[in-house]
């Protein structure tokens, strides 16, 4: 008979992986120690072994977790049959407020993918590619001229190239947020730098924005 787990047990191991994708995202993954991560966790080093077997197991769950709900997402909004154009608005406004939720567990996904093993890594890119074909499909739906030019994917790459980069430089705490970007970005996608509206809170104040080093 399977031993009956704690009812706080998947709570549990949500937050271990929400303390361990910050760590991994601020300082590295091969820079951080299991031994920190327990601290950050304020559990004893064998009561996180309870939870997660190594280091590796909490990269591999951040990174499959985080693009399994990138891929939830896009079937999500291809099951509801919008008009292309509300369709393409709409993955992007869900994949900003998913990136808002997960900046840590984004950029983990980004930088630390490569520390998979093979078989691991094929697996996540896998699913990658899977979120790239569905919106390569959206942009297809809306201009089939490009989907006939084999276009749709090359200018999905460019429209992630657009948003995959945000938490590089952009401040949690500055005039711009995830919520207020989602439109502009697909305005500036499909209307062109014309197309941009200004928001409110944009206009009003000077927008805070790290630069990006190298």
């Amino acid at each position: 008979m399977a031993r009956r787990r704690d009812a706080g047990y998947e709570a549990q191991r949500e937050m271990i992986l929400a303390r361990a994708a910050h760590l991994f995202a601020r300082r590295g993954y091969p820079a951080t120690s299991m031994n920190e991560v327990a601290e950050a966790c304020k559990l004893s080093k064998a009561s996180l072994y309870h939870y997660y077997r190594d280091k590796y197991s909490l990269l591999l769950s951040i990174a499959e977790g985080h693009v399994s709900r990138l891929k939830r997402v896009v079937n999500e909004v291809e099951e509801r049959r919008l008009p292309a154009d509300q369709e393409l608005r709409e993955l992007i406004r869900r994949f900003l407020g998913e990136y808002a939720d997960a900046r840590d567990a984004h950029r983990v996904l980004t930088e630390d993918v490569r520390f998979l093993k093979e078989r691991d890594r094929e697996r996540v890119l896998g699913q990658e590619r899977a979120v790239v074909e569905g919106f390569a499909r959206a942009v297809g739906r809306l201009r089939p001229q490009l989907r006939r030019a084999s276009l749709a994917k090359p200018l999905t790459m460019l429209l992630f190239g657009m948003i995959n980069w945000l938490f590089t430089w952009m401040k949690a705490e500055g005039a711009l947020n995830y919520g207020t970007l989602a439109p502009m970005v697909a305005d500036l996608f499909l209307g062109g730098l014309g197309a941009v509206k200004v928001p409110r809170a944009a206009a009003a104040r000077a927008v805070a924005i790290e630069p990006v080093v190298g």
